[in-house]
C-alpha cells in the first residue's frame, strides 16, 4: 500500500485558501523529489533556516549574504543594461540629424533641422541657435559679433561645451526673460569656429550639471561648423 503525502496542519495566521496552496506545493515537491535538481536557480531565492534558539548557523550567514550580493548585483546590471538602452537611442538621434545636416542645402535647411530635431526627436524643452553675423539673416536669428562677446564672452570657447547653471543674463540673452524663468540648468556649446553657439536647457536643475558630459552636443556643433560656411558665406566667427 502506498502512503499518501501528509497535508500540513494550516497554521492559525493561515487563511484555507493558502493552506490549499502550500498543501499543493508540499505534495508535488514530495511527489517530485528532483524538481530542485532541474530547478537548482530558485535556491537562491528560498529561505532555509537552520535556527537553534537564538543562533544563526554559519551556512545560513552566508547565503544570506551572497542573496544580498546577487540582488545587488542584478541592480547593477539592469542600471548598467538602462543606460546602454539610453545611449544607444542618443546614438540613434544623433546620427540621424547628422544625415540630415551633411544633405542640407540651404540655410534654412540647417536651422529647421536642428531646431526641429532637437525639439522633437530629442524632446528638448528649451532650444536656442544664434549665429553670429553682421548682417540680419533670412532664417533663425542671428546677432553680431560684438553683441554676442558682450552678452556671454564668457561662454564663448572653441574648446569646450559649458553646462550647468548660468547667469540671469546670460539666460536672458540665450532664451530670452521669460523662458529664463523656468530654466534649472543649461548646456551651452559654440559651433565650429565660433560661427554660433547652440544652447539647451531643462527644467530640472540637475540635468544638466557640470560633471555631465554633452559628448552629442559637441558633436552637433562640430558638424554645423562644417556645413554652415557651405551654406551661407555672410556668417562671422567672434575672434
Amino acid at each position: 500500500m502506498t502512503d499518501q503525502p501528509q497535508v500540513p496542519a494550516p497554521q492559525p495566521d493561515e487563511s484555507p485558501s493558502e493552506s490549499l496552496e502550500a498543501a499543493a506545493i508540499a505534495a508535488y515537491l514530495e511527489a517530485h523529489p528532483d524538481f530542485f535538481v532541474e530547478h537548482d536557480d530558485l535556491l537562491s531565492v528560498l529561505r532555509i533556516p537552520h535556527q537553534r534558539g537564538d543562533t544563526v548557523s554559519l551556512v545560513e550567514r552566508q547565503l544570506k549574504i551572497l542573496r544580498e550580493r546577487n540582488i545587488e548585483m542584478r541592480h547593477r546590471l539592469s542600471q548598467l543594461m538602462d543606460v546602454a538602452r539610453d545611449n544607444d537611442r542618443l546614438f540613434d538621434k544623433t546620427r540621424r540629424l547628422i544625415l540630415a545636416l551633411m544633405d542640407a542645402s540651404s540655410l534654412d535647411d540647417v536651422v529647421i533641422s536642428v531646431e526641429d530635431s532637437l525639439r522633437q526627436d530629442f524632446q528638448v524643452p528649451f532650444v536656442s541657435l544664434i549665429l553670429f553675423s553682421e548682417e540680419p539673416l533670412p532664417v533663425g536669428r542671428s546677432v553680431t559679433a560684438a553683441e554676442a562677446q558682450k552678452a556671454i564672452g564668457g561662454l564663448l570657447s572653441e574648446d569646450k561645451s559649458v553646462s550647468g547653471s548660468l547667469r540671469e543674463h546670460e539666460l536672458d540673452f540665450l532664451f530670452g526673460e521669460e523662458q529664463r524663468k523656468q530654466i534649472g540648468s543649461t548646456a551651452v556649446v559654440t559651433l565650429g569656429g565660433l560661427q554660433g553657439v547652440l544652447a539647451i536647457a531643462s527644467r530640472d536643475p540637475q540635468h544638466y550639471k557640470s560633471s555631465v558630459g554633452t559628448l552629442f552636443l559637441g558633436y552637433i556643433a562640430e558638424v554645423m561648423g562644417r556645413v554652415l560656411p557651405r551654406v551661407n558665406t555672410t556668417l562671422r566667427s567672434v575672434r
